[in-house]
């Protein structure tokens, strides 16, 4: 159905409506061989409370936003490779039912569908978007996944210290390792995570000292590795122009006055045959 659809009008039509609905403001979505699948609204939950959301199926991305007026003005567009994507379902609570994890590298969130059918419907077609994708391009499934956001109304204290109370003075702040709701004093130290960001993000005390611990792991790995290099080149050292610091005569007495070096009757230029 998508080699099918890739090069149609329709297609072309339906991607250049998801464009105008977000303006100025969204990246260009049409692409050879792109094709949109579907669309619909789910709820996402967000660090204040559950939002509805609109989103859109390609066959190689996932494309959100938030909805102004639906079916004609979107905005705050995210785009998310489907070959950076993991799917978890997940149970449900009070407040949500139907949910289900989107889980990628530099990003993971939670949403819900409005029936189990539904659910089953996104979570089908995207998994077979991303299998068809990986099988294109001969990745294998992403491994690592950024931790989604705990909402802020989870827990009314600190979930490292257990002691400080959230309030309207008392901020919540989110450790961008594990994701867990935090306050100021446990998560005032920042640590430089490449694949989220490339400045260094806040992270609460536990994480960072786990950081610290994997990074010295890995130096002391990496200096293990070059360790042998070290020691089987420990006695040269490079040759220069002179080749030794002795003089001309003290090489003279090292070898025979009637040694013939250069005695081959083959020419310089057979050495670069």
């Amino acid at each position: 159905m998508m080699d099918h659809l890739a090069n149609t009008e329709v297609n072309s039509q339906r991607i250049a409506a998801v464009e105008n609905c977000f303006g100025a403001s969204g990246q260009p979505l049409a692409l050879p061989g792109r094709v949109l699948l579907g669309e619909g609204i789910l709820t996402k939950e967000c660090r204040k409370k559950p939002k509805p959301r609109i989103f859109f199926l390609f066959n190689d991305i996932l494309v959100y936003g938030s909805i102004v007026i639906n079916k004609r003005k979107y905005n705050s567009q995210h785009i998310i490779p489907l070959e950076d994507v993991t799917l978890e379902t997940l149970p449900d609570t009070l407040q949500m039912k139907n949910r289900w994890m989107i889980k990628t590298s530099k990003k993971s969130f939670v949403v819900s569908a409005a029936s189990l059918t539904e659910r089953k419907e996104w979570i089908s077609h995207l998994e077979e978007c991303i299998k068809h994708l990986l099988m294109k391009t001969g990745r294998q499934p992403c491994t690592e996944h950024a931790a989604p956001w705990i909402p802020d109304k989870a827990t009314d204290i600190c979930m490292r210290c257990t002691q400080t109370k959230f309030s309207t003075l008392t901020r919540r702040h989110h450790c961008r390792k594990c994701g867990f709701v935090v306050c100021a004093d446990c998560s005032r130290q920042r640590f430089l995570m490449p694949r989220l960001s490339p400045k260094p993000l806040r992270v609460c005390n536990l994480c960072y000292r786990q950081l610290l611990a994997d990074k010295k792991k890995e130096a002391e790995a990496d200096r293990r590795q070059t360790e042998p290099i070290r020691s089987a080149v420990q006695g040269y050292e490079p040759s220069s122009g002179d080749d030794s610091d002795k003089s001309d005569d003290e090489k003279a007495e090292q070898w025979p006055a009637d040694t013939e070096f250069y005695t081959s009757e083959v020419s310089w230029s057979s050495f670069h045959s």
